[in-house]
């Protein structure tokens, strides 16, 4: 009876043991890849941007036949689609509260920009350029197109500077993550371009899609979906915005437009 006994006890020790073997394991492969994850992220991001660059710059790099060309419009229109749907959903607070049980949360902006780059990766793969052109901008016209075009470059990454670079990459939120320390609580920024606007990154890339010296058929609707998207988009930040900050954020609001250009409906000082 005593060494029955004796066994099981050291039955169940053992099992003890390669229990806790078995879940340190897994959380050193988990952490692995979640470095791995954060590090290819950061890659990616900047290998998207310069592919951004030379698409808005220079269009797609795919032409379609004549026979394809009457499909052209809604593959385009669902490809301009498929970066909204995702971006959208991800920034929901039932998908994001969801995401976070079953994967750190430092590394959740990590995720939200590998989806919107895979998404634009696929977007220029796929994109089909048009002949049809609805303006044509040539000299002195074309160059101040273009200045105000790589000037929204500028304006963008200014933005993105007070507003925090590495929160748009996710790199802030998995640095801390990495270094297993909480992070600090993010800054309520009204400097800088803040001082004139809600929404300045929006207003960057309202110039990136608008400012072009060669406005074909495809690039309409990239600029029309991603326009109403950037609207949109707009109304639901103020809208976490105000749930995040409250009173603080409401009096900026009353004083600052969402966007100077289109401050009209919800992008306007608020009431």
């Amino acid at each position: 009876m005593f060494c029955c006994r004796e066994r099981e006890r050291v039955s169940q020790i053992q099992v003890s043991m390669e229990s806790a073997v078995s879940t340190s394991a897994q959380k050193r492969l988990g952490r692995i890849a979640g470095i791995a994850f954060g590090v290819g992220t950061q890659v990616l991001f900047f290998w998207t941007v310069i592919y951004l660059f030379l698409f808005l710059r220079f269009g797609g790099w795919r032409e379609y036949s004549a026979n394809d060309r009457s499909a052209t419009w809604w593959i385009d229109a669902s490809l301009a689609t498929l970066f909204v749907v995702p971006h959208s959903l991800l920034l929901a607070p039932m998908t994001s509260k969801w995401l976070k049980q079953w994967m750190p949360s430092g590394l959740f902006g990590c995720l939200h920009c590998a989806t919107s780059c895979v998404s634009l990766l696929v977007l220029f793969h796929y994109w089909g350029t048009s002949k049809l052109e609805i303006w044509h901008a040539t000299g002195w016209s074309e160059s101040l197109i273009l200045f105000g075009f790589y000037g929204s470059w500028v304006a963008l990454f200014y933005s993105l500077y007070w507003t925090g670079f590495g929160y748009q990459t996710g790199l802030t939120q998995w640095w801390y993550w990495f270094r297993q320390s909480p992070p600090p609580r993010r800054a309520f920024v009204t400097e800088g371009p803040f001082r004139y606007m809600r929404h300045p990154v929006y207003m960057s890339f309202l110039g990136l899609i608008w400012f072009t010296p060669i406005m074909t058929f495809d690039h309409a609707i990239l600029t029309a979906i991603w326009t109403a998207y950037i609207y949109l988009g707009s109304y639901f930040k103020d809208r976490r915005l105000l749930r995040f900050i409250g009173e603080p954020y409401y009096l900026y609001g009353k004083k600052i437009a969402g966007l100077p250009v289109i401050g009209f409906g919800s992008l306007r000082y608020f009431r």
